[in-house]
């Protein structure tokens, strides 16, 4: 028997007429509350004791403010009790996955979720729900993997959770085999990763390109995939590594580690003969994902990729929700929506337009889980 919730079920009870937007206040959730405000919502943002100080002092996006000791802590009853009085939707992004936790999202959570939630546990490598499996359903090209460290044989990046920054991921290139083994004992001992992290390492073939994070919207209402916007990551201490001499680079790498944190975003372009082959992936991607976690993609999705100097495409990552970057377009809106809307709008005012768009069309049910 599935005990997936039922959408007519989540929104019994829901005053249409005056939807709140929530979100987890982290991550894009800026993005978030700016667009629901463009669009007239009610808006709420779910806190941590500590880090609440960003949404109390934009008081223009934010009309609540729950302060809460863990993010986890609003699957209280209390807390979805305030939701649903308050005909809530909630915007997940990834601090929501992370600090919530896929099984109690899919669970304990009856709040409606703006796109599909089942989907949010396919960003991860290693579990048997991941994005290898959707990329490879989709036929999107993806780095080789290596399942064993031993059975490298050619340059790759190295993918596992940080030793002390648990949320962050301790990456690392290593040349061949033997350079890994090499890297890998240097960065135990400084403690950037950790032994037992090895088992759930994703090991992928390293592929040398232009990097983008392409920002798409799987319209319900339109029936359409969008290309909103594309950005780039900023990373630390990479950026700043990046910025010295070679010769520099060459003595800080004795005695300091290279770290791949992101820490912000630049907007980016793309020559637009590339965009057919941008859309050709997006479409292949919800396709797989119908396929495989139905009803599908809902509204926001990032295929991270490379473009390679034959002007070939490899999706290195993804994330099935509201990607980090959309927020450098708050404002002054995504490059390629006004060539939808007439106007440039960001990721966060497309997903409370959805929303208007579904309550005009009579297709709300449609775009949660």
């Amino acid at each position: 028997m599935s005990t997936r919730y039922d959408p007519e079920e989540l929104l019994r009870g829901y005053d249409y007429s005056s939807l709140s937007i929530a979100a987890i206040a982290s991550h894009s959730a800026l993005d978030v509350f700016d667009g629901a405000k463009d669009e007239a919502f009610y808006t709420i943002a779910i806190c941590q004791r500590g880090r609440e100080k960003p949404y109390t002092r934009f008081k223009r996006v934010v009309d609540k403010v729950i302060v809460l000791e863990r993010f986890k802590d609003v699957l209280r009853e209390e807390n979805i009790e305030f939701l649903r009085k308050r005909s809530a939707i909630m915007v997940p992004n990834r601090s929501f996955a992370v600090y919530v936790g896929y099984d109690d999202i899919e669970k304990s959570f009856p709040v409606p979720i703006f796109g599909n939630r089942y989907l949010l546990r396919y960003e991860e490598r290693t579990s048997e729900k991941n994005y290898y499996k959707l990329l490879d359903t989709a036929g999107i090209r993806r780095p080789k993997t290596f399942r064993n460290p031993d059975e490298i044989d050619r340059p790759v990046l190295v993918k596992m959770p940080h030793a002390r920054k648990r949320v962050e991921r301790g990456f690392f290139v290593a040349l061949d085999r033997d350079d890994f083994w090499k890297k890998f004992h240097q960065l135990e001992r400084d403690g950037v990763v950790r032994r037992e992290d090895l088992r759930s390492a994703s090991i992928e073939e390293l592929i040398i390109g232009a990097h983008f994070n392409v920002n798409y919207f799987h319209s319900i209402a339109r029936k359409d995939t969008e290309i909103l916007s594309i950005d780039r990551r900023i990373q630390t201490n990479l950026d700043g590594f990046l910025r010295l001499t070679a010769d520099t680079q060459l003595e800080l790498l004795k005695i300091m580690d290279v770290e791949y944190i992101e820490i912000g975003h630049e907007p980016a372009t793309i020559r637009e003969r590339m965009l057919t082959k941008l859309f050709e992936i997006g479409d292949a991607f919800v396709e797989a994902t119908k396929r495989l976690e139905p009803p599908g993609i809902i509204g926001p999705f990032t295929l991270q990729l490379m473009v390679t100097p034959d002007l070939d495409v490899v999706v290195f990552d993804v994330a099935t929700r509201i990607g980090g970057g959309t927020n450098i377009y708050m404002g002054i809106g995504s490059q390629y929506s006004k060539l939808y809307f007439g106007k440039p709008i960001s990721m966060g005012r497309r997903i409370a337009l959805e929303i208007h768009m579904c309550l005009e069309r009579d297709c709300l049910d449609k775009i949660i889980t």
